[in-house]
């Protein structure tokens, strides 16, 4: 064996001056395997450059995206669930949440910012998934629902963007309940007329697609994202049948008509806010 593998020499030491530490996340490689650093990653709006697959990111990074300079008010940033069920399975749920919490900085799977995007003000909701799975607690609802309160007291429109595996299930009937909070509080602001902007992010499944993700004016969805409500395992093991090529993408759902459109995330700041010129029959803005 060489020496390329066998240390020959003993008591080898290098001073920590001297080390060189790897920088984490250097690389990214996409699902078909094209690999592209991560400072070109970002400037493309985290989207791989050769095969144009999108990759997941969070709410930081989507409010890097639709608000100007990345300015914004966060609300209700405090907000964190309870454990009323005294809910364990493997774990303790309460040691779920703490651990969920110092992995991520988050203090639960949803953010709320107020800010201005192409000059006039916005209330975006925005899922995390790297938070248990993105999964809709009672934390998720109330803070959609004090979003949509906010969008109605200050007049303004209303964006969602769901990224979910659904309910979670250490709330069990509370999460549940959620949906139908949320839906009802769109109604409110549909009553206000305000507009309701909900983007579908990879992936968005279970209570989330059942509810707020497909009531908006308009529904978009980022490309190649899976969105459904059950996972195509779990159709495919119910109905015994085989699926159509391509099932649950973003395309397969446009084409049958769950979707209006499907944006390029390079766009999305534009596409958003030419919706809501539209639905609000004002001048439509630009960059500028």
């Amino acid at each position: 064996m060489s020496a390329w593998f066998k240390r020959k020499e003993k008591g080898i030491q290098t001073a920590t001056e001297e080390k060189k530490d790897t920088p984490k996340g250097l690389w990214y490689k996409s699902p078909t395997g094209k690999i592209v650093e991560s400072e070109d990653l970002a400037k493309n709006f985290y989207v791989s450059p050769e095969d144009d697959y999108h990759v997941r990111i969070g709410s930081k990074e989507y409010f890097e995206i639709l608000f100007d300079d990345n300015k914004f008010k966060e609300l209700d940033a405090k907000l964190t669930s309870k454990d009323p069920l005294k809910f364990e399975d493997t774990k303790k749920y309460k040691e779920r949440l703490v651990a969920a919490q110092k992995k991520t900085g988050l203090k639960d799977a949803l953010r709320t910012g107020f800010g201005k995007s192409f000059g006039k003000d916005l209330v975006i909701c925005c899922m995390d998934f790297n938070f248990i799975g993105g999964s809709m607690g009672s934390v998720v609802g109330e803070k959609i629902a004090r979003g949509i309160d906010y969008a109605i007291k200050k007049k303004v429109p209303f964006v969602m963007i769901s990224k979910s595996g659904g309910a979670r299930m250490m709330e069990a009937a509370l999460s549940l309940m959620q949906l139908a909070k949320t839906s009802a509080k769109l109604a409110q602001l549909a009553e206000a007329k305000l507009p309701y902007i909900s983007l579908c992010t990879d992936p968005t499944t279970g209570g989330t697609t059942a509810s707020y993700a497909m009531l908006g004016d308009i529904n978009i969805a980022e490309p190649g994202a899976l969105i459904g409500f059950a996972g195509p395992r779990i159709v495919k093991d119910t109905t015994g049948k085989d699926l159509p090529e391509g099932f649950q993408s973003s395309e397969f759902l446009k084409e049958h008509g769950f979707l209006d459109f499907i944006s390029h995330r390079r766009d999305l700041k534009k596409k958003i806010n030419l919706y809501i010129d539209l639905i609000q029959n004002n001048p439509i803005r630009s960059a500028s």
